[in-house]
C-alpha cells in the first residue's frame, strides 16, 4: 500500500514535493487550512464582531460564520444576553452562599451627617439595541454601536459600573436624611441612582445598559445597632401614642360634629315649622280679608262669633236669659269630672242647685 501510494504521488508530482508544482500545491493546502480557520460560532445569547486589520466591519448573529483568519482579521463574540451582577458593600459566596461584609464601600455619609451601611446590587448587560447611523454619503446603516463600545472604549468594564454606581449612589444619599434613606424613600433612590449610573456610563461610551439597582440593606453602623434599636423602640411608642390620642380626638370631633348637625337640624325643622304655620296664617287672614271685602256685615259678624267662642269657650260661665228674667240653672259638669270624691259627695246633697241660684260666676 505504501508502495503504491508513492508511485501515486510520483505521477501527480513528478519531481517530487520541492518541484513547482509540489510547492504550489502546499501552498494551495495551506491557504485552504488557514482560510478554515476562520470560521466561527456565535451562540443564542452571544453576538459577533468581525474586526478586518483592527477596524470593526460587520455584527453578526447567532449562527455559523466567517471572517478573515489572524492576522488579518479577529473575531470576538461578547455574551449580550444574560445580565451581570455587581455588589456594592458586600460580598457573597458562590459555592457556601455566605455574605462578607465590605464596609470601605458601604459606609456613607447622609444629608443630615448620619453614617448609615448600604449594600446595593446593579444589574446591568451590554447595549445590543440596533442604530442607524446616517453615512457623509446620505445613506443609512444600521449599527450597534453598544457592542463596539463595550469592546473598545472601556478596559475593564466590571470596575467601570461598580465605580460609577458606587458614586452616583454616595451623591444621592449625602442628599437625604438617614431615617428618609431607611423608610419611604428607597424606591426613588433605586431609580434615581440608576439614571445617574446609566448617564456616566453613556458620557464614557461604554456601551453598557444598567437594568436595575437594588438596595439590599440599609442600617446604622454595626457598632451602634442596638442603641438604634432602641430610639426606633420609643418613636414606635411615641407614634402608637400619638395614634391612639388622634383616633380619639377623631372620635370627638365626630361626635361633636354629629350632635351639631342634629341641633342644625332640629333648627331647621323649627323654622320651617314657623314659616309654614306663619305662611298659613297669612293665607287664612287673606282669604278671610277677601271674604270680609265681598260681605262686610256677614265677615264681621262671624269674626265676632268666632272671636267670643275663642275666648269664653274656656271660662265658666252662667246663662242668663233676658225672656224669663231669672237665672238658668245648670249642672256643673266639668266640677262633677274634675272633682275628688268630696266635691263629688257634696254635689250629690245639692249643691249644684244652690250654685245654680247663685250670681254670676268669674
Amino acid at each position: 500500500m505504501i508502495r503504491r501510494g508513492g508511485q501515486s504521488v510520483r505521477r501527480v508530482l513528478p519531481g517530487g514535493f520541492w518541484s513547482f508544482r509540489g510547492g504550489a500545491l502546499i501552498v494551495l493546502a495551506v491557504f485552504v487550512i488557514w482560510m478554515m480557520t476562520g470560521f466561527y460560532r456565535v451562540d443564542q445569547r452571544e453576538a459577533g464582531v468581525e474586526l478586518v486589520f483592527g477596524r470593526m466591519v460587520n455584527a453578526t448573529g447567532p449562527g455559523l460564520n466567517w471572517n478573515w483568519p489572524a492576522p488579518i482579521g479577529q473575531t470576538f463574540t461578547p455574551s449580550v444576553k444574560d445580565p451581570r451582577q455587581i455588589d456594592i458593600g458586600f460580598r457573597a459566596n458562590p459555592n457556601t452562599g455566605q455574605i462578607q461584609q465590605a464596609t470601605d464601600e458601604s459606609l456613607m455619609l447622609t444629608g443630615d451627617e448620619n453614617i448609615i451601611d448600604i449594600q446595593v446590587t446593579v444589574l446591568w448587560k451590554v447595549d445590543e439595541k440596533i442604530y442607524e447611523l446616517k453615512e457623509p454619503n446620505g445613506k443609512t446603516r444600521k449599527v450597534q454601536n453598544g457592542i463596539r463600545q463595550f469592546l473598545f472604549n472601556i478596559r475593564n468594564p466590571e470596575k467601570t459600573v461598580k465605580d460609577a454606581a458606587e458614586s452616583a449612589l454616595r451623591e444621592n444619599v449625602g442628599l437625604r436624611e438617614f431615617e428618609v434613606i431607611r423608610t419611604r424613600d428607597r424606591a426613588s433612590i433605586e431609580s434615581e441612582v440608576r439614571d445617574r449610573v446609566q448617564q456616566l456610563l453613556n458620557g464614557y461610551g461604554a456601551g453598557i445598559e444598567v437594568i436595575r439597582i437594588t438596595l439590599r440593606n440599609t442600617d446604622p453602623p454595626e457598632e451602634v445597632r442596638d442603641a438604634f434599636r432602641d430610639v426606633q423602640a420609643a418613636r414606635a411608642d411615641n407614634d402608637r401614642l400619638i395614634q391612639e390620642a388622634t383616633k380619639h380626638k377623631n372620635k370627638v370631633e365626630n361626635e361633636a360634629r354629629g350632635e351639631a348637625d342634629r341641633l342644625i337640624a332640629r333648627g331647621d325643622a323649627y323654622r320651617q315649622e314657623k314659616i309654614n304655620k306663619a305662611s298659613g296664617e297669612t293665607e287664612r287672614f287673606l282669604a278671610i280679608y277677601k271674604q270680609y271685602v265681598s260681605a262686610k256685615d256677614i265677615t264681621r259678624q262671624r269674626i265676632y262669633l268666632s272671636t267670643m267662642q275663642e275666648i269664653l269657650g274656656g271660662m265658666d260661665k252662667i246663662l242668663v236669659s233676658q225672656g224669663s228674667g231669672g237665672v238658668v240653672p245648670y249642672l256643673p259638669l266639668r266640677e262633677l269630672r274634675k272633682g275628688t270624691s268630696n266635691a263629688g259627695r257634696s254635689s250629690g246633697n245639692g249643691d249644684g242647685r244652690q250654685r245654680a241660684t247663685a250670681g254670676p260666676k268669674r
